[in-house]
């Protein structure tokens, strides 16, 4: 008797709540109608579903399909949803649907008679506006407060929407198992076609699928998602859309499922891309401007997913600069000289003229959204750090040049005595012989005679996240930070070297656009000059000696330009070379994750072999 009395409220008094309402409403103005309150409290004025999103290399090529809350869906347009499955579904699930204000008097009847009987909720006679409610607005709970929202809900969806619309948006909502929702998803998920490409019997198959997606997993229960498909094509059959042959034609036809795996590939780009998309929407959106009073740090960054899950569930396009050619190279260089299990290696290639970064590694055996070296490893830098803090400072600040003298002789300052790696000293060298053979007691002096402070300085441009003020001390001079930099903020402070004293900060992204096209997000960085064109000019002459004749020889490539720096952090736990060429700028790390030495493949220059090869 409870479930039959809930099932009389349900049917009787919504629609006397409707007409009371309504004539409340005509007969005082004083008095807000029904529908005023519905729109007030319930506003229906767009239909947002979930869809994908997508990632694109710089040839066009995707990379990356994304999906937004578990939902894999391609949004298909009503125009191209094929007849036949606007009519199985109007069949099968709401034949009064065409005439009907969202909710069906007369299956509700039928509703009630049902599950009085069996007490319980065994029908629930939901139109297809209804169901488009709970899968759009509500949720799927078999209670009456369920169903009496549905009935509000449905009643403004079909105030708001067109008929055509409703059912559009009904056969994009609907789950057709294995995380695959609307019709057209499920036609490139199931069969690996579009779906005006299927024919009767295909159609039917995955029309047969969203009744009870478990019970009909064309995967897991393929016989019984069968034997739904010849119900609905007998149903057809029996109403006259299809004929005697195309009934018997369609059952007898073989379905073969085609599962279309989603494209992810690249992981240790598209894991990088992810990381910037936040930080894209987050200065574009302003939430990197200052918190608020009483906002703190968790609170932002809370908003900032939020605001990135609701871009991305819009369905966008990212553009990147991505060459895909490059990352394979890359990946596989790193593996080829790095076959030591607990040796690892990453690297960054930026694209210097276009200010874009082109390749990534985050590691050997890289997987999607694991620790990625080439951007969260932060290490000590060795020698790799001396032409941006030491060298590049003192010509700006003095005028001396790559001829010019420097002492490479013994150094002691408040107890800190560094040691060349011979562990000789040199006296007075020029400032290309104490780069190219890597002097570490010139390194010092330079920073030591221009000032730590104003060496520093120099190194703010570059906005190296790990670099503190715990950092100013002269062991910096020739690497010794407290953790570091990672290999990607290395390649881009060298960039400088290629753009004439001037920084760019390099992106991944080169722009984002909705799946119309339509651009919604782009940097427009500004560049900083660091040093002066002239400083420059000597830097590059210096870097270039290091391949030429001194510790990078291996890495020297053919090219109108190369030039670079070797870097050893102590005990030989990391093993660096930075530089670029005429087009690209790159870093490679070699280490181990726990820090462990690496000296017995020190004399190899792993590091120096795959940048290389990558640079070729």
């Amino acid at each position: 008797m409870r479930n039959l009395f809930g099932w009389f409220c349900v049917l009787f008094m919504v629609p006397v709540f409707l007409l009371c309402g309504l004539a409340a409403g005509k007969e005082s103005e004083a008095i807000k109608g029904l529908g005023t309150v519905l729109d007030e409290k319930i506003p229906i004025d767009s239909m947002k579903l979930a869809q994908n999103s997508y990632i694109f290399d710089r040839d066009g090529r995707l990379i990356s399909e994304m999906t937004s809350l578990q939902q894999n869906r391609i949004f298909t347009k009503y125009e191209d949803i094929p007849d036949l499955v606007k009519t199985i579904y109007i069949l099968s699930e709401d034949q009064r649907f065409f005439e009907h204000i969202g909710f069906d008097a007369e299956g509700m009847i039928r509703a009630v008679i049902i599950n009085a009987k069996t007490q319980s909720v065994e029908q629930g006679a939901s139109t297809i506006t209804q169901q488009l409610a709970r899968n759009v607005y509500l949720t799927h709970e078999q209670t009456y407060n369920r169903k009496l929202s549905e009935l509000l809900y449905s009643y403004q969806i079909e105030k708001s929407f067109t008929k055509e619309q409703i059912l559009e948006g009904y056969l994009n909502a609907i789950y057709f198992s294995n995380g695959t929702y609307g019709i057209g998803t499920a036609s490139t998920y199931y069969f690996s076609k579009q779906i005006q490409e299927l024919n009767t019997a295909q159609l039917a198959f995955i029309s047969a699928i969203p009744n009870n997606p478990t019970m009909y997993d064309p995967i897991k229960n393929f016989d019984a998602t069968k034997e739904r498909q010849i119900r609905l094509l007998n149903m057809l059959h029996s109403n006259g859309v299809i004929s005697k042959d195309e009934l018997e034609s369609a059952i007898d036809f073989p379905i073969k499922l085609s599962i279309k795996k989603r494209t992810d590939t690249q992981p240790d780009y598209v894991t990088y891309v992810h990381h910037e998309l936040k930080q894209l929407i987050s200065v574009k959106e302003g939430y990197l401007k200052g918190t608020k009073d009483g906002e703190n740090k968790d609170t932002i960054e809370n908003q900032i997913d939020e605001k990135v899950n609701q871009i991305v569930s819009n369905g966008i396009i990212i553009h990147t600069a991505l060459d895909t050619n490059l990352q394979h190279k890359l990946t596989e260089s790193i593996s080829k000289h790095l076959p030591f299990d607990e040796v690892q290696g990453a690297a960054a290639v930026i694209d210097h003229q276009a200010h874009t970064i082109i390749a990534l590694s985050g590691g050997k055996k890289y997987e999607k959204f694991d620790f990625n070296r080439a951007y969260q490893a932060y290490r000590h830098p060795g020698s790799a750090i001396k032409p941006l803090l030491d060298y590049a400072p003192y010509i700006d600040l003095t005028g001396a040049t790559a001829n010019s003298k420097i002492d490479a002789s013994e150094f002691c300052k408040n107890g800190y005595c560094p040691k060349n790696y011979s562990e000789r000293n040199y006296g007075m060298v020029t400032l290309e012989t104490a780069l190219k053979y890597s002097y570490n007691t010139a390194a010092v002096r330079m920073l030591d005679s221009i000032g730590i402070e104003k060496g520093f300085s120099y190194l703010t441009p570059f906005q190296f996240s790990k670099v503190t003020k715990e950092d100013y001390k002269l062991p910096a001079a020739i690497g010794g930070f407290d953790y570091g930099v990672s290999p990607l903020e290395l390649t881009n402070a060298y960039t400088t070297f290629a753009n004439n004293g001037l920084y760019y900060k390099n992106h991944a992204i080169t722009k984002i656009t909705d799946l119309n096209g339509k651009t919604l997000y782009q940097w427009n960085e500004e560049p900083v000059r660091v040093w002066k064109e002239s400083t420059n000019n000597q830097m590059k002459d210096l870097l270039a000696s290091v391949v030429k004749s001194g510790t990078g020889q291996k890495a020297n490539v053919s090219s109108s330009y190369v030039g670079g720096k070797t870097g050893t952090s102590n005990e030989y736990k990391d093993l660096w070379f930075a530089g670029l060429t005429d087009k690209y700028t790159a870093a490679v790390w070699v280490g181990k994750d726990e820090q462990g030495n690496v000296s017995s493949i020190y004399s190899n220059g792993p590091q120096m072999l795959i940048w290389k090869e990558i640079m070729k």
